[in-house]
């Protein structure tokens, strides 16, 4: 199976990082914000994409752009995210393209989802939370998937 990976920085990407287990034995295509992350996995395709957020409305619209040009050359099987906003774009490109998607909320998301998670809730074909007074119809809780 091929696996899209995205996360933007700091604690996003951290989290992605700590899936990788689960990726073992699939093709993973990972996607950051940072052209320097290609450094943390090695032996894996890695891409950057701009960095964008609901306050620069020009960088989300030149991001999703780039992250549809990547998933249409990369043609993942499953887009797994844990956001935020280029995680966002991955999730509806992925629904656009009628490809599975994953959303796993950030572990800091302790009182409610974030904001892209709940965005998320639209696009996702899953989205976790890591909290289960947080699940409901539309988020699952499935224990701590990230530690």
């Amino acid at each position: 199976m091929k696996i899209l990976a995205i996360a933007s920085t700091g604690g996003h990407w951290i989290q992605l990082l700590r899936l990788k287990p689960a990726f073992q034995d699939n093709d993973v295509v990972f996607v950051s914000t940072k052209p320097n992350f290609a450094s943390t996995v090695k032996g894996y395709d890695f891409h950057a994409v701009p960095d964008a957020s609901r306050w620069n409305k020009m960088e989300l619209i030149r991001s999703f752009f780039k992250v549809w040009k990547l998933i249409s050359t990369t043609k993942p099987d499953v887009i797994i995210t844990t956001g935020a906003a280029p995680g966002l774009m991955a999730i509806i490109v992925g629904k656009i393209r009628n490809i599975k998607t994953v959303w796993v909320d950030s572990i800091a998301n302790a009182e409610k989802l974030s904001m892209s998670g709940r965005l998320a809730t639209y696009f996702s074909d899953k989205v976790y939370t890591q909290w289960l007074h947080l699940a409901n119809d539309k988020v699952v809780f499935s224990g701590n998937i990230i530690q």
